[in-house]
């Protein structure tokens, strides 16, 4: 399920996804395919991940790439759901042929 808010997608920030919802900051974003694509990914991990740990993982990810590069963008790229995402946002047919804990592969450090 898909909403319109402003405020709940962090400034700099086009969506968010928090399983069962994805939000955008504007309503002319359903319509990005490659967005929506991202964030349908999101979901997907989410999901394997039973939520809670999904949580967990990616904020401990996040400070620990924070303490490497020292960058909140960089850090935020390259936290492995995040490279995952974006490395396939483009490929429609991604989630089709994903295979399970995909993102297990992007832990590995590559800068993107």
């Amino acid at each position: 399920m898909v909403f319109i808010s402003k405020y709940l997608v962090p400034k700099g920030y086009h969506g968010l996804t928090i399983y069962p919802f994805i939000f955008l900051n504007a309503k002319h974003l359903k319509k990005n395919n490659v967005l929506m694509n991202h964030e349908r990914i999101h979901l997907k991990q989410q999901l394997e991940m039973l939520l809670i740990p999904f949580y967990i993982m990616y904020g401990v990810e996040f400070l620990i790439r924070m303490i490497e590069y020292k960058n909140w963008r960089q850090a935020y790229r390259n936290i492995s759901f995040e490279r995952e995402a974006y490395l396939n946002e483009n490929n429609l047919e991604y989630l089709n042929n994903r295979p399970l804990w995909a993102f297990l592969k992007y832990l590995r450090k590559h800068e993107i």
